[in-house]
């Protein structure tokens, strides 16, 4: 099924139901609390689960003259009804070995009445009882149409609980807190329907009848309750009911009503005359009970109670997410026929259209007819010049939920006339399928006759102004149009940083020469080697991002000084002590793999960085190999120190460094070449190759290893990348 239909099934869901859903979480909010309060009291010995019955009523008997029942209520309380001493009838909390009255039993407050009615019928009695039902099944098919969007946006099941990339709050805590209270709302749900199912009968309850031959009673001599065997056996935990005999005829018993079955005791032996077991739906029907009304664990009704709140939550975020998905779109000046320039939008959440918006206000503004609209919309457009596309990336490399129709709408309907496009990608390099739909959509629309490319497909990572300002100027100019300036929106810096305080920064003596920053973070941050660190240096939209080394509980920074560089320099000239505000980018993909035999690491320059972080983190249960290439003995020599401590303690089991600027004057491609016996085992074996540093040297050791894997092994090098063995992260 595609995203679309889940993501519209999951809207069309919580639309229709979410008055009824939010009067019951509102009113389970309330109920949780009274079996928090009713376990307050300390009417529970202790020691109760090895308290036998034998124990426990020979004392109660003797305070109690005429006792009609002894219970046991969920809390593990023991009620006792009869008449005292006095020829009161009573009906109280008993302490279960002295017998002695702790409280009397009190009904449930005509508050709780009225919150209970409300909750299970809303005061409709039959017909509200089957509202409340229905909305316990749009409850549960929620949940679950929700968690196939959490898995699709997670790339995977595997990934569920993987951190989240914070698009906006409302969309992050929708995820995160569904994630975590999804057992829970489906457990609440579930219970729901097959309670309402049981009070309408469907699933009918069986009662328990017994066939008791009085023939074959004991007529000897009384025993004592503390001699009849079956209450030596049975500890008060089991029980649920005790229904005392009403005379001493013979023909009168107990009835034992436990947790699974229910028993007929003879009053004078204590011989058990008839055992019938719970039919399954009984027990079910108690089992739902204990997990809808958490009237058995004071953990468990709190559970009830967060995740009741949550759902209030899931209610306000819900709508949040849809408005602002909404909010984007414009409503068009012109309509598709007329218009010259053809605007489509593939957006998940809506963020896209805040770029494609600025290009429609200022071609409408100049005198252009201009059309926006989605690319599940494309259509024939009678006289479109320009065709833009405007795409973010789903999941695992797909269409967005509004472009998913695009590629079969391109092969129904073919334009009359040439037409000229261009297509721009948005998306995270945090994710290894960056940008593939916009090459996807750049593809389909080339294959067409009719389709004349403009430019070549532009990318923009993390809604960067500044790239997408490159492509916009290129295509501008491409198009024989003025520039179109940016709105003041799409440079703001982005909300949610944390401040990192800086514990050691390392000196460079040139310009080509790196450094190493250290980082301290200033509260909670959760981060591993391999995930990026975000800053803004300018405190605008402008961002530049630091492959992570963990070192300790720090975060370490290899960092080249660039000509201009507005990163580098930012943080070259910070001191120890200075705070800068970040964001940690979960990097999952760039993670070492937990079942990789062998770790094969690459890098170049500055790419060391999260390798070292790795090493220093390595626990032995495999071998890690370095491949590294810098420029001169004196650029390694800042790295040397922890390395060969790594060595020593058996943390890595390799290093071979190329110089590029002395001595053979190799790269690491060289050192990969002389090796490639090895590099071939190692992926035969199940290892891993990691890549991280320039571009570049991304081509050039991809090259050497298609080369290795055509002459060592039996897979080509696109085996080894379906299977995750080769995983990059390079810039």
């Amino acid at each position: 099924m595609t995203i679309s239909v889940w993501r519209y099934s999951h809207l069309t869901l919580a639309v229709s139901s979410f008055i009824f859903i939010a009067l019951a979480a509102i009113t389970g909010i309330v109920l949780a609390v009274e079996p928090i309060n009713n376990k307050l009291p300390a009417y529970k010995a202790d020691g109760f689960n090895q308290i036998t019955l034998a124990q426990a009523l020979p004392a109660i008997n003797k305070l109690y003259t005429n006792i009609t029942e002894i219970s046991v209520d969920a809390n593990q309380f023991v009620i006792v009804k009869g008449t005292d001493s006095a020829g009161k009838n009573v009906e109280v909390y008993v302490h279960p070995i002295t017998g002695a009255a702790l409280c009397k039993v009190s009904k449930q407050s005509n508050f709780f009445q009225w919150v209970t009615a409300l909750h299970r019928s809303l005061f409709l009695h039959e017909a509200g009882r089957f509202f409340v039902g229905l909305t316990s099944l749009l409850l549960l098919l929620i949940a679950l149409s929700g968690s196939i969007l959490v898995i699709k946006r997670q790339r995977g099941f595997k990934y569920f609980f993987a951190k989240i990339i914070k698009d906006h709050s409302a969309q992050y805590f929708h995820v995160l807190l569904g994630r975590w209270s999804l057992v829970p709302i489906i457990i609440i749900s579930l219970s729901g329907v097959y309670l309402s199912l049981v009070k309408f009968g469907v699933f009918a309850a069986q009662k328990i009848t017994h066939k008791i031959d009085f023939n074959k009673l004991d007529n000897g001599a009384k025993k004592s309750l503390k001699d009849f065997a079956i209450f030596n056996s049975t500890p008060l935990a089991d029980v649920q009911t005790i229904e005392y005999p009403f005379s001493d005829d013979p023909e009168d018993y107990y009835t034992l009503k436990l947790k699974d079955k229910e028993l007929v005791v003879d009053q004078f032996s204590g011989n058990i005359l008839s055992n019938s077991a719970y039919p399954t739906t009984a027990l079910i029907n108690n089992l739902s009970l204990d997990v809808h009304t958490g009237r058995k664990c004071i953990l468990w009704a709190i559970v009830l109670g967060i995740a009741s709140i949550n759902i209030l939550y899931f209610i306000y975020s819900g709508f949040v997410i849809t408005l602002k998905r909404r909010s984007g779109i414009v409503k068009n000046k012109f309509n598709a026929n007329n218009s010259q320039y053809i605007i489509l939008v593939g957006s998940e959440n809506g963020s896209t259209f805040g770029f494609a918006n600025a290009i429609y206000q200022q071609l409408v503004a100049s005198g252009k007819k201009v059309f926006i609209t989605e690319l599940n919309n494309y259509q024939p457009f009678a006289q479109a010049e320009h065709l833009l596309v405007l795409t973010a990336t789903y999941g695992l490399g797909e269409a967005p939920t509004n472009a998913s129709k695009f590629a079969t709408l391109l092969y129904k309907y073919h334009q009359k006339q040439n037409i000229q496009f261009a297509v721009l990608g948005f998306g995270s390099r945090v994710y290894p399928e960056y940008c593939k739909y916009a090459y996807d959509a750049h593809a389909l629309l080339a294959a067409q006759a009719w389709a004349a490319p403009m430019l070549e497909v532009h990318l923009v990572n993390d809604k960067s102004p500044d790239q997408f300002k490159i492509w916009l100027d290129a295509w501008t100019e491409k198009a024989g149009l003025p520039a179109i300036d940016l709105p003041a929106y799409l440079h703001l810096q982005p909300k949610g940083l944390q401040s990192f305080k800086v514990v050691s920064k390392t000196t460079s003596s040139h310009a080509d020469e790196p450094f190493l920053i250290t980082l301290k973070p200033i509260g909670k941050a959760t981060f591993t080697s391999g995930d990026l660190l975000a800053i803004y240096p300018a405190k605008d939209y402008r961002e530049r991002l630091y492959s992570i080394g963990k070192i300790g509980k720090h975060i370490q920074l290899s960092v080249k000084q660039l000509p201009n560089g507005l990163g580098s320099k930012f943080l070259y000239q910070l001191s120890n002590n200075n705070t800068l505000e970040a964001r940690v980018i979960s990097n999952t993909h760039f993670h070492v793999p937990s079942a990789a035999t062998t770790v094969v690491m690459i890098a170049n320059g500055t790419g060391i960085a999260p390798f070292l972080g790795m090493i220093d983190a390595h626990t032995k249960h495999n071998a890690y190999h370095l491949y590294f290439g810098c420029r001169t003995q004196q650029t390694y020599a800042m790295y040397k120190t922890a390395i060969n401590a790594a060595i020593d303690s058996k943390q890595l089991a390799q290093i071979q460094v190329a110089y590029s600027r002395e001595g053979k004057q190799q790269y690491v491609t060289n050192l990969l070449a002389a090796d490639a016996d090895f590099i071939a085992n190692t992926l035969d074996s199940k290892g891993v190759l990691m890549l991280c540093g320039s571009l570049a040297m991304q081509q050039s050791v991809i090259e050497i290893l298609a080369t290795i894997c055509a002459a060592h092994t039996n897979h080509a090098l696109q085996y080894y990348q379906a299977q995750g063995q080769i995983l990059t992260d390079c810039y």
